[in-house]
């Protein structure tokens, strides 16, 4: 599900949009049966910034591919700290279509998201520490190596640090030269983060 910061353009009647269009219509409309209207709602939220909290309730309990997509193009616009937060939250979701269209959402908010980055690297949940070394992809922050660095140095979950390494492939330095070629004797008996540091390596070397 891509995102991008433009405005979306549907088009709509009358007919569709018979809710009030102050805040409070527009946060009944986001629970209406129609999926319609409850894009609309999520469309039009974006000129009050201080419905994010009910926006990202509402991200959390949606079903209709369209209206999260809406509503995350929302989010992200607004950018507040209760939406990035809110997208965060769900990384925790099993729900995978929305957990990745957040990923997506938060490589739109670097500067919002850095902050939070390195609670994410250290969360206590390895899938999360992986989503957020997705995230740094496409982050685009002066520490991303940092990161990336801390985590094939501090980080004991194998895909985790595999993650990471792959990436360090992309964005590393000599300044990550140590840091892999220790990661590869604490890995020394899995092919995959040996084939990966090498890679990274070579990359580095050529670079």
């Amino acid at each position: 599900m891509a995102l991008t910061k433009a405005a979306l353009q549907p088009t709509t009647t009358d007919d569709e949009r018979q809710h009030s269009r102050d805040q409070a219509g527009l946060l009944l409309a986001l629970a209406d049966p129609s999926s319609l209207v409850r894009r609309w709602a999520a469309r039009d939220l974006l000129a009050y910034p201080n419905a994010s909290a009910a926006l990202v309730e509402r991200l959390l309990i949606e079903t209709e591919p369209s209206v999260i997509e809406v509503i995350l193009t929302t989010l992200t616009r607004i950018g507040d700290e209760c939406a990035v937060a809110g997208l965060i939250r769900c990384l925790r979701t099993e729900n995978a279509m929305l957990r990745n269209a957040a990923i997506e959402a938060m490589k739109l908010l670097p500067d919002e998201v850095a902050p939070l980055m390195g609670r994410l690297l250290n969360d206590a949940d390895p899938d999360v520490r992986i989503f957020a070394v997705d995230v740094l992809e496409s982050l685009r922050h002066p520490q991303v190596e940092f990161w990336l660095i801390h985590v094939i140095t501090e980080d004991a979950h194998l895909n985790v640090c595999g993650a990471a390494v792959d990436l360090l492939g992309e964005v590393g330095s000599e300044c990550a030269r140590p840091a892999l070629l220790a990661l590869k004797q604490r890995f020394t008996d899995e092919p995959y983060i040996q084939f990966a540091a090498d890679l990274a390596l070579t990359r580095i070397a050529a670079g």
